[in-house]
């Protein structure tokens, strides 16, 4: 038995987080496969100093100024990646509109509160934005909640009187000219205040999830119970109803009924944003823009302003990355690659927090040694000690190390991405190549969109590799699909070609006059000033 995946080439990282938005967060993955493509590049950003002389705490506005002030409020779902990503968009504002202030409402849960902070530190003391963060009061959980699902949706649902206490707060001094939030559960529409839904993921996804209450409505059947149905939906690929998300495919489930809540809530907004450019996925964005993802009802006017990319220090900020990039020997890992011929090597690497089980290791090990081509892989323990250092003798095959010397490097937990992607040997963005192995259902759904529509990724095929009645099935990649996968990438000339040319898109995007340098000024330009 087998389920196809996707292998991204041509500058197409995989990204795995973990946190409390299960399987959300995941495909956010996508988004990062598609906005990595643009390698390096990013919108102007004139305001940020890095030799800004750091405040000892945010400077105070006058009184008499701040009733004067116009601000933008941002309000970010509990996550790191949530804030890093509003914070880039804030940043894309200010340079459209210097006057506004940003206003950052924070809400962290436990597991996210510690990242969140240093974050928000370093924006403090590193840079010189007009920006405040107004920090949430905090909330208390049931102890009933089953998952951290449950635990994420309750905890935005809990917030939303302290959104409205603080919108009220900052409306006292401030004009608040939008509500920007990626949160699931906000007061539409308070004060009068227009809120906008900055959809952190790409139009595909965002199309599937204005579509979901349709279908919910359409069949009694949960999706788990459809397997093998073909889904032909606007915007989308035809795809199998097995390529859903995991926590989408039983309707009995509570994480089923919150995503299902969301998908509801999306046309109430004032306008939606996605983190896309018009070229990169035109069928997805034209679904979204012509209405036909909501038959029965009106569909927000939507934005594509992207691609955003965060710094890579910022994306990995209280991850294992953080904690390895000062002591990774990175001039080892650059000089190597000086060595390498150009175009020649494959780079593998799985998120920030992503890592295997020790069987699928040694099978990406197995396959990346009889593929016979130079790489570079990022290896870290397989979960739970994803955070310590991992042990590469005992986790990889016996003399795997020796007998690849000559062809590829093995590297701890951490890698500068960034400088690995510009390098001529694994190509830059035209010609590197960044394998993604999905092995987890959760990004079936991301590897379809990638294969079948954009064509800027490989099917790759996995196998059960244990199977116990009323436990999960264990899949893995084998270590012959590895080697032929790897080779594929190496020979596809084709999907180089279209990995440059999404690229070149991507920088038309934010030229001026280009698709997504006209959204963000047309919605800036709707903030009138009072």
């Amino acid at each position: 038995m087998t389920e196809e995946r996707g292998v991204c080439s041509s500058g197409l990282p995989a990204s795995v987080e973990r946190s409390e938005f299960g399987f959300f967060d995941h495909s956010t993955g996508l988004l990062n496969c598609l906005v990595d493509c643009l390698d390096g590049f990013r919108p102007p950003d004139p305001l940020l100093s890095l030799n800004a002389t750091p405040p000892s705490s945010p400077p105070p506005l006058p009184s008499s100024a701040k009733r004067m002030q116009e601000t933008i409020a941002l309000y970010a779902a509990p996550a790191l990646h949530h804030m890093v990503s509003m914070v880039e968009l804030g940043k894309l504002i200010l340079h459209h509109r210097p006057q506004f202030t940003l206003t950052v409402l924070v809400a962290s849960m436990p597991a996210t509160a510690s990242a969140i902070t240093s974050y928000i530190d370093r924006i403090y003391y590193e840079t010189n934005l007009p920006i405040s963060f107004f920090h949430l009061p905090p909330v208390h959980l049931p102890e009933s909640l089953q998952n951290q699902v449950d635990a994420a949706f309750e905890f935005m649902r809990l917030n939303i009187m302290g959104v409205r206490d603080a919108l009220q707060s900052i409306s006292a001094d401030c004009a608040v000219r939008a509500l920007i939030t990626s949160a699931f559960h906000v007061p539409h529409h308070f004060l009068n205040i227009p809120t906008y839904c900055y959809f952190t993921s790409c139009a595909s996804v965002l199309s599937f999830f204005l579509q979901l209450p349709a279908i919910h409505d359409q069949t009694s059947k949960s999706f788990g119970d459809s397997k093998d149905t073909l889904l032909h939906l606007p915007g989308l690929p035809t795809m199998r109803a097995s390529l859903l998300p995991e926590p989408l495919l039983d309707r009995n489930a509570s994480a089923y009924r919150h995503f299902l809540d969301f998908a509801r809530s999306l046309p109430k907004f004032h306008r939606l944003i996605a983190n896309t450019f018009n070229l990169l996925e035109p069928d997805a964005v034209k679904a979204v823009a012509d209405g036909v993802c909501v038959p029965d009802g009106m569909t927000p006017p939507l934005y594509c302003i992207g691609s955003l990319i965060a710094d890579a220090k910022d994306r990995t900020i209280g991850s294992v990355a953080s904690l390895e990039a000062s002591t990774m020997p990175v001039n080892e890992c650059l000089s190597w690659l000086d060595l390498q011929p150009r175009r020649s090597v494959v780079f593998l690497c799985f998120g920030s927090r992503g890592a295997f089980a020790s069987a699928q290791v040694r099978e990406i090990a197995l396959g990346l040694e009889r593929s016979e081509q130079r790489f570079l892989w990022v290896v870290r323990n397989p979960p739970p000690s994803i955070a310590t250092k991992p042990d590469l003798d005992h986790l990889l095959p016996q003399g795997f190390l020796e007998r690849t010397r000559n062809k590829g490097l093995v590297m701890k937990s951490w890698a500068p991405q960034a400088a690995i992607l510009k390098h001529e040997s694994v190509g830059g963005i035209r010609d590197s190549l960044w394998v993604e192995l999905g092995v987890r259902s959760k990004q079936r759904m991301n590897a379809a969109i990638l294969v079948e529509k954009m064509k800027l990724a490989v099917p790759i095929s996995e196998s059960i590799w244990s199977y116990e009645k009323g436990k999960e099935v264990e899949f893995i990649v084998s270590a012959e699909e590895v080697e032929k996968r790897v080779r594929q990438l190496i020979m596809e000339v084709n999907m180089r070609e279209r990995s440059a040319e999404m690229k070149e898109r991507g920088i038309a995007a934010w030229t001026e006059g280009g698709s997504s340098f006209l959204a963000l000024s047309e919605m800036v330009g709707s903030w009138k000033q009072g």
